[in-house]
Parts: structure tokens; C-alpha cells; sequence
């Protein structure tokens, strides 16, 4: 799925020499580094079209800050094995990079499977996927939504040397088995609880680390407009679905969300709830955006939504 992300980003501190010379510079690139990976810990990789952070004790962030959507894939490791949750964009190889932060077998499960979050996929064994109807056609690959990728308003700098264009693709991909609501993930002296966050898509989940307080959100909740605008989304079970993860606010530490940057504080969660309500309850003035959607914004929160059908044009 295509996301143009409202950004700013300073390329010049991203591109690496290795780099082909091809260079795209479109506006929404002009303030990368975000600050809020200044605290972060950086995890070295051998491939530039990767940034690594280390937001928590045994979870790699793998940030992919060179494509617009920003989108970042997390690894979390146990005694046993590692999962990684989300594969990006695969217009670079991540499994070499989660081959280079763990020795350990790593199993796949998606956050929800636009195509931006498993462009990986096919390259692991072991993927797990919700047991939807929407999950089962997305797991057959895109070629159309790939390509929107990676028109030149959508790349900051260059993509990786040897990389094909005119070849990218979402690959398709194997369900090894379906997960559930409430399944658990024993990584070894971690476990992982699946969330079922209904909303954005069908099969969007959160992840819940409870011994570690760790939350992660997925598309359900990122510091960015959040998309609610697609034929798959469902705005009630969305407002259900935040409500859950409010819920939970209490519990966590660290909230992990999937774009632009992975760290927040669990206050975010119930104050997501209140801003959606205050949208939906129509007390908050849209702007326009790109034909046929609006951007709502409230309390530092964003919603790219469909426009109300008095305001389509033809």
C-alpha cells in the first residue's frame, strides 16, 4: 500500500558513499534525522538502506528511513528464538540484516500485510498470519502497489546498488499457520501476546510484552497521519480497537508503533482515543487533502480519512 507520509527528512546525513550515484531529493526529505532517534542506541549494519535502533533490551528497530513510508520492522529476541514483527518494504535484504543481530532462528508475523510490512516475507520460512480473507490476497503479492513505491517523489537519496526498478514487486509469500487473538509467542524467557486491532485493515494485531512492558501498535498507532481511508478499513472497529490499547496503558512502558519513529509513551494511547472520538463525533474541522480525502487533526494526532461524500468532487 502506497502511504505518502507528511515528513521532512535531512538526506544528506542518511546517504551512505556505498550508495549508487542516482540521487533523490523530493521535499518531504529534507529533516531526516528525526530527533527522536538521537537518545536511541544505533545498531551497526553492513546495509546502508537499513538504520538499526535499539529501543528496549533484546528489540531492534529496523528502520527504512530512505523510502517515504519510514516504515520500521522490529526483531525481538528471546533465549530461543527471535521474531520479527513486519518485514518492510523488501527493496533491500532484511533477512541478511536479522541474520547479522541474531544467531537464533527467526519466525515472521505481520502487523496487518499492506505491502510496505512484508516486502520481506518471502525470503523466511516461518510466517505466521491472521486468519482473514484480506491476509490470504495480500499473501498472493502486488506488482501495482510495489511500484508506487518507488517513483522518485517516494525515495530519499538512492536505492540500494543492484537494485532493479522496473523488477520490484511484493513478492507473494506462505501462511505457515493462522494466529488468533490472545495466541502467545514463547521466544525463551520472553513471550509475545497477539492483540487483535481490527481497524486500519482486517488483520491488523498488536504485540504485548507484558514482563517487559513493551506495546507494540503496528499501524494502529504511529506519530504520523494515521490511514483510515482505504476500502478495508472499518472506523468502529478502529475506535474499538484503540480503546483496547488504552486499556492496556497502564501495563506498558514503551509504546513501539511501525512508521517514522518507534518510541512513545503509553499516555499516547488514551489520548488517541479521545481524539478519534472528538473527529468522529464532529466536533473537529477537516482540511483537504489528495481528491476524495480529508486530514483531521487533534491533540498532536493525525487522521487521513475518507472525505464525507457532501465534499467529493466527481
Amino acid at each position: 500500500m502506497h502511504h505518502r507520509r507528511f515528513v521532512l527528512v535531512l538526506c544528506a546525513a542518511l546517504l551512505p558513499v556505498a550508495l549508487p550515484a542516482q540521487v533523490s531529493n523530493p521535499d518531504w526529505c529534507r529533516a531526516l534525522p528525526r530527533p527522536e532517534y538521537k537518545p536511541l542506541e544505533r545498531v551497526t549494519v553492513s546495509d546502508p538502506w537499513f538504520e538499526v535502533y535499539k529501543p528496549a533490551p533484546g528489540v531492534f528497530a529496523i528502520y527504512e528511513p530512505h523510502q517515504a513510508e519510514e516504515v520500521i520492522s522490529y526483531l525481538i529476541v528471546g533465549k530461543r528464538r527471535a521474531l520479527l514483527f513486519d518485514t518492510g518494504m523488501g527493496i533491500s535484504d532484511i533477512r541478511k540484516v536479522t541474520a547479522e543481530l541474531t544467531r537464533l532462528p527467526v519466525v515472521v508475523l505481520n502487523s496487518h500485510t499492506h505491502n510496505d510490512h512484508v516486502g520481506g516475507n518471502w525470503q523466511f520460512d516461518t510466517i505466521y498470519g491472521m486468519d482473514t480473507d484480506f491476509t490470504l490476497r495480500n499473501a498472493l503479492g502486488s506488482r501495482e502497489d510495489a511500484q508506487a513505491e518507488i517513483t522518485p517523489d517516494q525515495i530519499c537519496g538512492a536505492l540500494p546498488k543492484g537494485f532493479d526498478p522496473k523488477a520490484y514487486v511484493t513478492r507473494p509469500w506462505k501462511i505457515t499457520a493462522y494466529v488468533h487473538d490472545g495466541d502467545r509467542f514463547n521466544l525463551g524467557r520472553r513471550v509475545l501476546e497477539v492483540i487483535a486491532t481490527p481497524g486500519h485493515t482486517p488483520d491488523a494485531i498488536a504485540l504485548i510484552d507484558r514482563s517487559n512492558q513493551l506495546l507494540f501498535t503496528g499501524d494502529t498507532y504511529y506519530p504520523a497521519p494515521i490511514w483510515l481511508y482505504r476500502p478495508e478499513t472499518d472506523l468502529d472497529a478502529y475506535a474499538a480497537s484503540i480503546r483496547r490499547l488504552a486499556a492496556l496503558a497502564p501495563e506498558v512502558k514503551l509504546v513501539l508503533g511501525a512508521h517514522n519513529v518507534p518510541v512513545a509513551q503509553p499516555s499516547v494511547l488514551p489520548r488517541l482515543v479521545t481524539a478519534f472520538a472528538e473527529v468522529r463525533a464532529g466536533r473537529i474541522s477537516p482540511t483537504p487533502d489528495s481528491p476524495g480525502k480529508v486530514l483531521y487533526k487533534v491533540d498532536g494526532f493525525s487522521f487521513l480519512m475518507r472525505a464525507p461524500s457532501g465534499d467529493r468532487k466527481p
